[in-house]
């Protein structure tokens, strides 16, 4: 599965590369990067840095929103006018769904903000290209037409638009026993997600494919095979009520056959699940299937998920802790490597899914703050190590993408909706079970994880 880990790098760095064919917008409320608020103390304690890092990470899917939309842009670089400012990023935008009912919940905003930009966000989703249901990887959102990810990329992204998927079931969750107008919301939410049509990207195969469009049809012909990120897909596709996959696409495709487990440990800490032929991988697949997905209890015939998860933060950890490079500054309290921007020994600059196999001397904060609901006193130790840096970490929309100390403390000034939204996310889940404990409870989700044995 080699081929499966460089061909979905290869699509990421494309994802992040500038594009200056498409129209600058710099935001909702076209709000000064250069704004300072609220006011940093030098010294902080875990609760208040909790809430500061929510908070300030909120403001890109509410400041920075894409402004047509109302939804999450693939990018935010606060300092360079000339990038791309409407692509609109299908899974980023169900982050950001995730996030809005965070910032309700937390107060940032009211109410009523909150549900008039959700219904913003639906109602765009609902008018923009569909291919058997399902979403392209980037959106323009100025007429919600598709911006081709790649060459053959043009059409369906089933992964992206698992991701969105579970946000949609989150709002249907949170506004379902609300008044008339929030009922609707919910109807709508509930009524967008189960217009995937699921069993199409089989190819009537025990398989999933991860791309369709109506002029390359399969030609991509990425399956999903292999732990990664992709988990998510496979529950909503057996969840849903009329266009469902079967078990076997998900036991002998994903699970391949049952060959999806491991006796690999690394660091004396067993890997569990063979993570799509590539290593130890980003750490970004620990958080991506599981901001709704709560995987406290999750097991099914292959693994405990939560041990999954937690034993894969820990690898990258301890490697970290070990530093076979030498990297300055790697430790106790510096350590989280994933998919982030990042920075190479010659001075270039690009995209990398960094993890101890492709170790590059660049610690996206990212990667440490959204695994905090596994490793929490960890997690926090690098929370305090980056807010120390905050002079040049923290920026207007939370934690900068990625810094490198080894690399005389090169610091990207970059955002983008896949690193921030994790955050605000799995901090929240930390905290209160927010998200978990409403997508666990849909009963469509539960007939999902039942059709393919899971406990929960």
């Amino acid at each position: 599965m080699r081929c499966f880990s460089l061909f979905l790098i290869t699509l990421i760095c494309f994802s992040c590369g500038k594009d200056d064919s498409i129209s600058n917008y710099q935001g909702i409320d076209d709000p000064d990067p250069t704004d300072d608020d609220p006011v940093i103390v030098d010294t902080i304690t875990d609760e208040a840095l909790l809430n500061l890092t929510q908070q300030e990470t909120f403001k890109y899917f509410w400041d920075y929103a894409e402004s047509n939309s109302g939804a999450a842009r693939e990018r935010y670089h606060p300092y360079d006018s000339s990038n791309s400012q409407n692509v609109v990023t299908t899974g980023g935008s169900g982050f950001g769904l995730m996030a809005i009912l965070v910032g309700i919940e937390r107060g940032y905003i009211s109410n009523t903000e909150g549900f008039d930009r959700l219904s913003q966000i639906l109602d765009f989703f609902e008018d923009a290209d569909r291919f058997h249901g399902a979403w392209p990887h980037w959106i323009d959102g100025t007429n919600g037409n598709v911006i081709p990810f790649s060459s053959q990329d043009d059409g369906g992204d089933l992964v992206e638009t698992a991701l969105f998927a579970q946000g949609l079931i989150c709002i249907k969750e949170y506004y379902k026993n609300g008044n008339d107008e929030e009922v609707a919301l919910a109807t709508q939410a509930d009524e967008l997600w189960k217009g995937v049509e699921w069993n199409w990207y089989t190819q009537n195969q025990n398989s999933l494919f991860w791309h369709w469009s109506p002029d390359n049809d399969f030609a991509i012909n990425l399956e999903l095979k292999g732990y990664n990120e992709t988990l998510i897909a496979f529950i909503l596709g057996a969840a849903s009520p009329d266009y469902a996959i079967t078990p076997e696409v998900y036991h002998e495709g994903w699970a391949n056959n049952g060959n999806i487990t491991t006796a690999i440990s690394e660091y004396n800490i067993p890997l569990i699940l063979d993570h799509a032929g590539a290593g130890t991988g980003p750490l970004f697949w620990a958080h991506y299937s599981f901001l709704g997905l709560n995987p406290t209890n999750l097991s099914d015939q292959y693994a405990n998920y939560w041990d999954l998860n937690v034993n894969h933060t820990n690898i990258n950890y301890q490697h970290c802790i070990s530093n076979p490079n030498n990297y300055a500054d790697y430790g106790e309290d510096c350590w989280g490597l994933t998919a982030s921007y990042s920075r190479n020994s010659d001075g270039s600059t690009g995209y990398s899914a960094h993890e101890p196999e492709n170790d590059l001397g660049v610690i996206s904060p990212t990667a440490a703050i959204s695994s905090i609901p596994y490793t929490p006193e960890k997690s926090l130790a690098a929370m305090h190590y980056f807010y120390s840096k905050k002079a040049i970490l923290l920026g207007p929309a939370g934690f900068y993408d990625a810094f490198s100390p080894q690399y005389n403390d090169w610091v990207s000034q970059q955002y983008l909706a896949i690193d921030q939204g994790p955050e605000i996310i799995m901090i929240e889940n930390y905290r209160t079970g927010l998200l978990w404990n409403l997508f666990m409870q849909n009963e469509d989700v539960q007939n999902g994880l039942n059709t393919l044995g899971f406990t929960y």
